[in-house]
């Protein structure tokens, strides 16, 4: 373990229920609920409380989603109201809670979370699935090579805006911006796309980025949008910033490689975190070597100091660790979330080392 870290990573719950390993976990973003998807094809979402104790979680309940094969991802969209799912089964779940139903007529009672919408047309495993800021928009990417762009519509109707087959291989991940209807994908083509639409809404890839040495897993957003990170198979964090040219255009350039992982990096986040002034917010990552890193990044424009502040290795004992993700809530940015191979959900907070 790193020494003489400002900040330690404390584990606070340990969530099972799964039956096999668990791909990843999405904290609700209004409400306190927090969702893990498995291999065991089911959907787990559970409750949490805070008081003068700290953190309390509790089973809330759990889809048996009638996917046929493993639940990849879980998102939320930012309502909070809805849940997709992406599955290896090909098909993309849309999922709400049932406001009234007859049991008798095979509808979900009241209450409980139903299946409302199925997503059709990639030809084999769903990888991720993502919301855009304004909930208006869905995408979703396939080991098919390829990216869609949905459409929401009223009534949990979906229309298919546009299949991107920009990506030479497997894509893994896909993320939007966070304030814009800009799309990012990483695949084992060792390429990120990002994408935009042009005024006849045709979506097209607007920057490619290169320099990862192997399959880019996991892509995420900084809080202010002006940065992306990335995480590899060739054991890197990369940081890449915004370059708006004189000419109206822009490119993204590579401004930090993170070495710190000893196996493949299979996912990072980066929330606003608790860095105070002049901080970009924290980036978390996790991977294949059971180690979480927290890192404090600093600076504006292409000048940034990125800072090792919190590392915990063996995060799910001698399991990888597949997914994490900073809690968004107000007051809870301090609160990670990680999914592994050993069924487990397990929740951490970043706390001063001297606390």
């Amino acid at each position: 373990m790193d020494v003489d870290l400002e900040c330690k990573i404390v584990p606070i719950a340990e969530l099972t229920g799964h039956a096999e390993v668990v791909w990843n976990i999405a904290w609700n973003p209004t409400k306190p609920l927090l969702a893990s998807c498995s291999a065991d094809k089911t959907v787990r979402l559970y409750n949490y409380t805070q008081s003068s104790s700290g953190l309390k979680f509790t089973t809330a309940t759990s889809i048996a989603t009638e996917h046929a094969r493993t639940v990849r991802a879980v998102a939320w969209a930012p309502s909070g109201e809805t849940l997709a799912t992406a599955s290896f089964d090909s098909n993309i779940g849309i999922w709400e809670r049932a406001v009234e139903g007859d049991e008798d007529d095979g509808e979900a009672p009241r209450g409980e979370w139903e299946c409302v919408s199925t997503l059709e047309g990639h030809e084999t495993e769903c990888k991720s699935v993502a919301y855009s800021c304004t909930g208006t928009l869905l995408a979703s990417c396939s080991r098919d090579k390829t990216v869609w762009i949905w459409e929401v519509q009223p009534e949990a109707e979906f229309e298919c805006l546009g299949v991107l087959m920009h990506h030479t291989q497997d894509v893994k991940h896909v993320a939007w911006h966070p304030k814009e209807e800009m799309l990012a994908s990483a695949s084992y083509d060792d390429t990120i796309n990002l994408y935009l639409d042009d005024p006849d809404d045709d979506w097209y890839p607007t920057a490619t980025l290169k320099g990862h040495a192997s399959t880019v897993w996991c892509v995420a957003w900084s809080p202010c949008g002006e940065y992306l990170a990335s995480s590899s198979d060739d054991l890197t964090v990369r940081i890449w910033a915004r370059v708006r040219e004189s000419a109206g255009g822009q490119r993204w350039d590579c401004v930090k490689v993170l070495k710190k992982h000893e196996r493949s990096v299979y996912s990072i986040t980066w929330g606003i975190g608790k860095g105070g002034e002049g901080s970009l917010g924290w980036i978390a990552s996790t991977s294949g070597d059971g180690k979480i890193n927290v890192w404090d990044v600093k600076g504006a424009n292409k000048d940034i100091d990125v800072k090792l502040i919190a590392a915990i290795p063996s995060a799910h004992g001698i399991a990888d660790v597949n997914s994490i993700a900073w809690c968004p809530r107000p007051g809870m940015e301090d609160i990670l979330a990680t999914a592994g191979d050993d069924s487990a959900v397990r929740i951490w907070k970043v706390s001063p080392s001297d606390a």
